[in-house]
């Protein structure tokens, strides 16, 4: 048995222990953010140098798939650590602690990815839901981080013992908590589905549901991402939910596709209803992370399309989807921490005239969100929906066409304000600092290109 399929895991925990050391000397941000980009560029660069294999009996797997995600994972971290660099909520002697936690979260979602086993798939989403719980609840100083941390927390705690009651169950009826080895049992017995199997898979289904965010499982969610420091929000909304949403779709593409009716029905009611819960509630928020809550809300619901079609063409737009929107929603983030009222929408009024480049930065975010060519948030949206149109589920695709329609209102709202609202025409130029600038000239780049040239990423 070889080592060489954990060795970026292996990379990234050691760079996490050198980093750790450091840092109980070094309390400079700048010195702190380049170690933390430098180890996750490190990293990734071992993700694609190693070669694919399986470990512990099949219970960690690092393939295409798996390592895709980890890059979406370390995008996600970088750019992160990149906007956090001069964030002014997280002060300078917590900053230490603040981006450990960002690091080991995501070697937490690097486990998530390559688990193949029930119990270490929760043990994985346990580890890194302790490290958001703490960063939402990061400033002790603000009462409304504080509720958000508390609420996420007694919320979270829920779904994971509704987790492993399902995991429970399904152990219970096949002997085996081995993804692959259910997935052989159920394929082979060819009677009726045992109700406990119900049981075990709908629980699993609701946990993993609620860890993303979907409705109507998803209340948490916009108080969470409202509370918590910008940053975390920026992360949160990306990083843990591409781990859960790739969890949920390996587990029920490989353990419980021999029996789709027993939970097709049910993923196709918390598509739709997280797609019109999402977008609905967007559609009145004048809190601009709230409505980017709401946002990331009908967003799961679109890639839950790609679950539901219970392919490996699902599983890849899935993929391609979250890579995209890591960019997209960073982006529009960057864009938030850079304006001095960003998390208000009179915050934006007249941005053109203060700030030309920001206002088309944000435009080009918005759009791609919005699901409009010839960005890549049209490019996410094809790939999902074309994935259940091939699956057989095109009412249901259509359902999500109709409702990524409804999205661009509030998408334009913003834009509105930005281009055609005039009466803070006085206000003297906005700067934005130079991390910043960074972060949004590299999304909005990824963007376009994508858009463009959609063959760099497929």
């Amino acid at each position: 048995m070889s080592a060489y399929p954990i060795i970026p895991e292996i990379v990234f925990s050691t760079t996490i222990v050198i980093y750790f050391c450091l840092g109980l000397f070094i309390k400079n941000r700048n010195y702190l953010t380049v170690l933390g980009v430098c180890s996750s560029l490190l990293t990734t660069v071992m993700i694609f140098s190693s070669p694919m294999g399986s470990l512990f009996g099949g219970m960690f797997v690092s393939d295409a798939l798996s390592q895709s995600f980890k890059l979406v994972f370390h995008i996600s971290l970088i750019l992160s650590l990149l906007i956090s660099l001069r964030y002014e909520a997280i002060r300078d002697e917590y900053f230490f602690d603040y981006t450990l936690l960002m690091m080991l979260s995501t070697l937490a979602m690097m486990l998530i990815a390559s688990s193949r086993d029930l119990i270490a798939l929760f043990l994985s989403i346990e580890f890194m839901a302790l490290c958001m719980y703490t960063l939402t609840g990061f400033s002790r100083c603000d009462l409304r981080s504080n509720e958000a941390g508390l609420k996420y927390y007694i919320l979270g705690t829920l779904a994971s013992v509704t987790l492993l009651f399902g995991i429970t169950a399904i152990y219970g009826i096949t002997g085996t908590t081995d993804i692959k080895a259910i997935g052989a049992i159920f394929y082979n017995n060819s009677g009726e589905p045992n109700p406990y199997q119900y049981v075990g898979v709908l629980a699993i289904l609701i946990a993993l549901a609620f860890k993303a965010g979907a409705a109507p499982f998803h209340q948490w969610s916009p108080d969470a991402y409202e509370g918590a420091p910008t940053t975390v929000t920026a992360f949160m909304s990306v990083g843990p939910k591409a781990a859960v949403l790739g969890a949920m779709g390996t587990v029920f593409y490989v353990a419980f596709k021999a029996d789709p009716e027993v939970w097709v029905n049910a993923l196709i009611f918390i598509a739709i209803a997280t797609m019109a819960i999402g977008n609905i509630m967007a559609l009145r928020q004048e809190n601009i992370k709230r409505l980017l809550a709401y946002s990331s809300i009908a967003h799961a619901g679109y890639m839950m399309l790609g679950i539901l079609a219970g392919s490996l063409e699902g599983l890849q737009s899935v993929l391609i989807y979250m890579m995209i929107y890591a960019f997209m929603n960073l982006g529009a983030f960057a864009i938030v921490l850079s304006i001095k009222d960003g998390e208000h929408l009179r915050g934006y009024t007249g941005l053109w005239h203060t700030n030309p480049y920001t206002a088309i930065g944000m435009l080009i975010l918005l759009f791609s969100l919005a699901g409009i060519p010839p960005f890549a948030g049209f490019i996410a949206k094809f790939k999902v929906f074309m994935a259940a149109v091939h699956a057989g589920y095109t009412w249901v695709a259509v359902v999500g066409v109709l409702f990524s329609v409804l999205s661009a209102y509030y998408y334009l709202k913003i834009v509105v304000r930005m281009f055609f609202v005039t009466e803070q025409l006085g206000i003297r130029p906005v700067a934005v600092s130079a991390n910043l600038s960074i972060a949004i000239i590299l999304t909005v780049f990824f963007v376009c290109l994508i858009g463009i040239a959609p063959s760099v990423l497929l």
